[in-house]
């Protein structure tokens, strides 16, 4: 694991007993995607940590991915991933397995039950600022489009989305070997739907840093070094 940086965006993964790393090379594209694209400053180092370490509370944001079934979290691993999200944490799992019903989705669905009961998982509708807080989205992408859409987990109290949740595989669009080509052909809409993917990634980063915003004002560098390149 990689030290923190507190002055710059760090991806962090977070590992569970199961296959925690489906994807272990989705993070760096991404971030340089997301350092040349925008006025982010990022940590190129992925970071992984258990749901206990004492750390977890440093990252505001944690990436979950996984394919298949894997053991169930312990009632401390849940309480802790509740305290993160209820203290403004954000979550982004990332179904990997491309498969419409998939062992992985339907646990970590019982999971997202157990860790927040009272705040139910919906799909996100295309007025969420998530899809435009860098880039203008109509719909969601990754390696394959299981659902064109992305759910979360919305507190209503804080208007703030505190999991998001794909079923694309993104990290699959996002994964290149150490020579620099991509590892996943994206299906059905190739290099098009792989730029998507990435646009939705750095949506997903700038939405992480930044929160809500009102649709005709501006709060935010990223924001406005965007509005200036149109």
């Amino acid at each position: 694991m990689g030290s923190y940086e507190p002055s710059r965006f760090n991806f962090c993964q977070i590992i569970y007993r199961g296959n925690w790393d489906p994807r272990p090379r989705a993070s760096r594209r991404l971030l340089s995607s997301l350092d040349i694209r925008t006025s982010v400053r990022v940590s190129f180092d992925r970071k992984t940590l258990n749901i206990t370490d004492p750390d977890l509370f440093l990252y505001p944001f944690l990436y979950l991915a996984g394919d298949r079934e894997f053991d169930p979290f312990t009632d401390e691993e849940r309480k802790r991933l509740r305290r993160f999200l209820r203290l403004g944490g954000t979550v982004l799992i990332d179904d990997t397995s491309g498969e419409e019903n998939s062992t992985f989705d339907t646990q970590i669905r019982e999971e997202i039950r157990e860790i927040l009961p009272e705040y139910p998982l919906k799909q996100l509708p295309r007025e969420h600022v998530l899809f435009k807080s860098f880039y203008l989205l109509h719909s969601a992408s990754g390696r394959k489009i299981v659902k064109p859409y992305l759910e979360g987990v919305t507190f209503e109290d804080e208007d703030r989305t505190s999991i998001i949740y794909s079923r694309n595989d993104l990290g699959g669009a996002w994964s290149e070997d150490e020579f620099g080509r991509w590892q996943y052909e994206c299906i059905p809409g190739g290099e098009a739907q792989r730029e998507f993917a990435f646009r939705l990634g750095i949506n997903i980063v700038v939405y992480v840093l930044t929160g809500n915003y009102k649709k005709d004002q501006i709060h935010t560098p990223f924001i406005r070094q965007r509005e200036m390149s149109l």
